[in-house]
This record gives C-alpha cells, structure tokens and sequence, in this order.
C-alpha cells in the first residue's frame, strides 16, 4: 500500500538521489513499515525513517565529514560510514522532529541497541530489501514476529562480510554485536 503522508519527502528525496538509491529507499521503507507492524511497532515511524535512512549516502566525502565529523578511526578511514549520522542531521534540516526516526536513520549504518525496535526494523529491512536479491531469510523472521533473531542474524551477517572482506567493523557494530550475544 503506497503512503500519500510522505509524498512532500518522497519528491525531496528523488531530487536528491540516484533513481536506483530512490528505488531502494522506498522498497526499504515500505519493508520496515511491513516489519514494525508485524512486531507492534509504529508502521508510519518505520516508513518514514526506511525512506530516509539513505538520505547521505550519496553526498561526496567532504560533505560527509563535514555534517558527521568522525569520531574515531574508522569513520575517517572510511567516511561513507558516517552517511548514517549525516542522514539523521538532514533529515532534521527537512523538518523530521521525531527522535526515533532519526535514531533509526542514524543507526541503521553501524547498529542499534536490542531494545530499539524501529531501528531493527529499519537495519533489517536496508539488508533484506527485495531488490538486494539475498537476505530474504532475515525480512522472513522478522515478518514471523521474531525481530531480535532476525536482528541478531543480521548484523552477524554483517560483521562476517567485513571481515571477510578485510574492511574494519565499526566499534558501535562490535559492541552491537557483543550485546546481542549477551541476550
């Protein structure tokens, strides 16, 4: 079902990205809306910060550092990690005032903590959106209910990929990770 409350956001964003990064920002939000009804939470929040979460990531790297200064060495190595927190700032200069969906845009790069549930929703539904082709498992599980399994799969996922990769984890993602193997 198409939302017509973002219509005003929807024509902003599609002006500032790519048609494939649009393309794939409306089937992550459309996704995390699916997800966070399916898990009691907010299907409109969902939307809103799915559309948005990628609202940096095409910004050249200067622009990156400039709206998300680094924080530690992994931000300054690789700056598109930052697009997450740069997001959170446009996304705040576009008149989003809600602290869960900036949270979750933020958060959707390096990880949430277990106990937010709109930015799991939106962290799975960015690696499991059906245009990425994989991960289709994960939307799954977390469509079934079972949000903190799909959660927990998900960033495993993503932490294994970087290292296989030979690229750093975030620290945020490691202590992501560590929490979610507590619970």
């Amino acid at each position: 079902m198409k939302s017509t409350a973002f219509t005003g956001l929807e024509a902003e964003l599609k002006k500032r990205l790519s048609e494939e990064r649009f393309a794939h920002s409306l089937r992550v939000a459309e996704l995390a809306r699916e997800i966070a009804r399916a898990n009691g939470l907010d299907p409109e929040k969902a939307y809103l910060a799915g559309l948005l979460h990628d609202l940096a990531k095409e910004l050249p790297e200067s622009e990156l550092l400039r709206l998300a200064p680094p924080m530690n060495e992994v931000e300054r190595a690789h700056p598109l990690v930052l697009h997450g927190r740069a997001g959170r700032v446009l996304a705040e200069a576009l008149g989003v005032r809600d602290p869960e969906v900036l949270a979750a845009i933020e958060g959707h790069v390096v990880g949430v903590d277990p106990d937010f549930g709109l930015g799991m929703a939106v962290y799975i539904a960015d690696l499991a959106e059906p245009g990425r082709g994989y991960n289709q498992d994960l939307a799954e599980r977390a469509l079934s209910g079972d949000l903190l399994g799909a959660y927990r799969e998900a960033v495993r996922r993503k932490v294994a990929y970087l290292e296989e990769r030979g690229i750093p984890v975030h620290p945020r993602t490691r202590e992501v990770l560590a929490r979610l193997a507590e619970d």
